[in-house]
């Protein structure tokens, strides 16, 4: 297996938190550029190896990415506003980071390093008559996180030895926990509130977890010839649900979980979506997270959190 030399932008995130030891645990070298920005200390336990490196700053200094850029191989750009929520509420913040800042990182990349990038498959807003969508089918963004993340892959994918993940909804635990996703917001209200409400509750998406998102970029980095040049959706195939089908499940967990319908309220992320993950599937990645098990890890997990903290909206 090669090793390389890596940066993460946005390392010490909710993904970043998870991919970052697994990276160093292959052996690579590892830099981590962070603003700390929710005071996480999630990657404590990776300052002891000697193949990691911490530049605490924002991604969007561009004097700092200048001064040691050339040195990596491969850079992986998760720093991010991250869902429509954060973005709807400073959305000058959101495109300056999701946005203006990915294009001055890409304009001083030489064309050997090795892009692998995060997008979305929010983008496809809503699929076909049949709500199908796979890598071919029309983008349809509704939201600002979504549109500016369309322009970004568009970008990525005109430069040479890029590859983008169009990540389905992330779940799971993480050392720098977010309780604002989907599967994990929900499942901490059954936990903690014992009741939800749901507006439009047919409304389905993808899901995939936060350690099998970590697995898909190592794939890419240890197999890179068979992946540059592509887009690709990554999710769980089973999971692709809509939410009342989510709170079930949960409820199998947690039967005092009372779920109610509601017919007068709309939801403000309108995504209504079934994806295809056969494209990535061919290239042998296997998610080992079911969503069964990972509703099952944060009940166990969420015992702890306080949702005033662990969030992206504080």
């Amino acid at each position: 297996m090669n090793k390389y030399n890596i940066l993460i932008t946005g390392g010490a995130g909710y993904i970043g938190s998870i991919l970052t030891p697994l990276l160093l645990a292959n052996g690579h070298k590892v830099t981590v550029i962070d603003n700390y920005k929710y005071n996480q200390s999630s990657l404590t336990t990776s300052i002891i190896n000697k193949n990691f490196n911490l530049i605490k700053e924002d991604c969007r200094n561009i004097k700092v990415l200048k001064s040691v850029i050339k040195k990596f191989d491969i850079i992986i750009p998760l720093a991010a506003y991250v869902g429509a929520p954060l973005c709807n509420k400073d959305p000058w913040a959101a495109s300056s980071i999701n946005k203006e800042s990915i294009i001055s990182l890409f304009k001083i990349l030489s064309k050997k390093q090795l892009v692998i990038m995060p997008t979305t498959n929010s983008a496809y807003g809503t699929g076909n008559k049949d709500n199908y969508c796979d890598e071919n089918s029309k983008l349809k963004p509704l939201s600002l996180y979504a549109k500016e993340k369309v322009e970004i892959e568009k970008i990525l994918m005109n430069r040479e030895n890029s590859i983008s993940f169009r990540l389905a909804t992330v779940f799971g635990m993480s050392p720098r926990m977010r309780l604002d996703l989907l599967v994990n917001d929900f499942t901490y209200k059954a936990l903690k509130e014992k009741s939800i409400v749901l507006f439009e509750s047919h409304f389905k998406r993808n899901f995939i977890h936060v350690r099998d998102v970590a697995d898909v970029f190592n794939l890419a980095i240890n197999n890179s010839d068979n992946f540059v040049g592509n887009i690709f959706n990554v999710g769980l195939s089973d999971a692709n649900l809509s939410k009342y089908e989510l709170c079930k499940l949960i409820k199998k967990f947690l039967p005092s979980f009372e779920i109610y319908k509601s017919s007068s309220g709309k939801d403000p992320d309108q995504r209504n979506y079934l994806v295809s993950n056969k494209k990535i599937e061919n290239k042998g990645f296997k998610p080992k997270v079911s969503i069964e098990e990972g509703i099952n890890e944060l009940i166990k997990g969420l015992k702890i959190f306080n949702t005033k903290t662990f969030t992206n909206l504080h």
